[in-house]
């Protein structure tokens, strides 16, 4: 296994050495599949493997004639839909998230995604610069997907979360491609970048903790809802390359995933601090709020939410401001519940607040003028490689 995940796995295995053991192999896998059409890629022009992408994501495979075969098949297997999937029993859960995506929004940025930077994933990030030196973009990509997975529709083959999901695989599997013969990247400290143990830790962090972490400020879901949601995320995870075996299919499977891996990860590194630190800063640019004092008194807030989700060992470890957080998440809690009160009472209302949450989730996401690219990095550094 990588070195880095010796002195955790051996914790990780006394809990459950099986789980362990299959994350850790993970760590030294790819996605063979979006990899081998990158290394098929990388002998053509780019201007002509992005047309071929296009395509592919456009059309599906009766549109690749002319394409690698490898190309093609990639293509003509992701457009087969799982067994497990039903679109109509994601629709509770889509639901779901658009009644309550501020709070989700919340808890992604001020949990979740620092939870998930914690981790050896960060080192991919902070040599390629693509959170660091581009983190607001970033933040509001991570935000669209978010909002494309869960409209209605979003996971059909021709939605923009399909198309979303599936070139996130393709894109990672370039940066792989690009670290693997980085002389920044350890592979026997570290393992594969973008490994499928880290792809399994993230989807198991977006679906099952996120649901933990919003019920903490103060979601409230039913069963049918809550099982819903973490259809949406295991399919956007099929899509996303993430290996069969370590696809959660329930809320219990993805918390006890995320434990077992949050185990065998080391100990934050720099990398992680400089990260999450990044993230957090970032929100109140994202959010539109650009004069300093004001974005100093949102970016303490989201640190003391924060802290009080993810625990004060993880923050003192991630080094946070020091701050007290007793109440922070009763006082949230209380608020939501008195609006969910008020709502129910007056539902025009709720509607008029509704409406204001979606169009708020799309001024914090990322839609480009010039619609979606799927141009592929260039370069293993960001700066170098202009926007994606």
């Amino acid at each position: 296994m990588p070195s880095a995940y010796r002195t955790g796995y051996a914790k990780a295995a006394r809990v459950d050495r099986d789980m362990a053991d299959r994350y850790v192999t993970a760590a030294r896998i790819g996605d063979p599949q979006a990899d081998a059409v990158i290394a098929e890629l990388a002998r053509h022009e780019s201007a002509e493997s992005q047309i071929w992408i296009r395509q592919g994501m456009d059309r599906g495979p009766s549109g690749l004639h002319g394409a690698p075969d490898v190309v093609r098949a990639f293509f003509a297997d992701i457009e087969r839909v799982p067994s497990w999937f039903d679109a109509a029993q994601a629709l509770p859960g889509c639901r779901a998230f658009h009644r309550n995506s501020e709070m989700f929004v919340g808890a992604f940025v001020a949990a979740v995604l620092i939870e998930g930077f914690s981790t050896l994933i960060s080192q991919s990030f902070s040599i390629t610069g693509r959170l660091v030196d581009q983190g607001v973009r970033r933040l509001k990509q991570n935000n669209r997907q978010l909002v494309e997975i869960f409209l209605p529709g979003g996971l059909d083959r021709h939605g923009d979360g399909w198309k979303l999901s599936v070139r996130i695989r393709l894109v990672h599997a370039r940066i792989r491609q690009l670290l693997a013969t980085s002389e920044e990247w350890d592979e026997t400290l570290w393992g594969t970048p973008l490994s499928s143990a880290h792809m399994a830790f993230a989807t198991a962090a977006f679906s099952g903790l996120l649901l933990k972490r919003a019920g903490m400020l103060g979601v409230t879901l039913s069963a049918e809802e809550s099982e819903s949601f973490m259809l949406v995320w295991r399919y956007a995870g099929h899509l996303m390359g993430v290996p069969d075996d370590l696809l959660s299919s329930s809320q219990a499977d993805a918390l006890h995933l995320h434990e077992i891996g949050a185990l065998c990860e080391p100990a934050p590194t720099l990398e992680s601090i400089i990260l999450a630190n990044g993230l957090i800063n970032s929100a109140p640019i994202v959010a539109g709020i650009t004069e300093p004092r004001a974005r100093r008194q949102l970016a303490r807030r989201i640190y003391r939410i924060s802290r009080a989700m993810i625990g004060d060992n993880l923050a003192d470890r991630l080094q946070y401001p020091p701050m007290r957080t007793t109440g922070t998440l009763a006082a949230l809690r209380l608020k939501n519940g008195l609006e969910r009160t008020l709502y129910s009472l007056l539902p025009a209302l709720g509607a008029r607040r509704r409406a204001g949450q979606f169009q708020t989730m799309l001024d914090v996401s990322h839609y480009a003028d010039e619609g979606a690219t799927y141009r592929l990095p260039g370069h293993v550094h960001a700066e170098k490689d202009g926007q994606l």
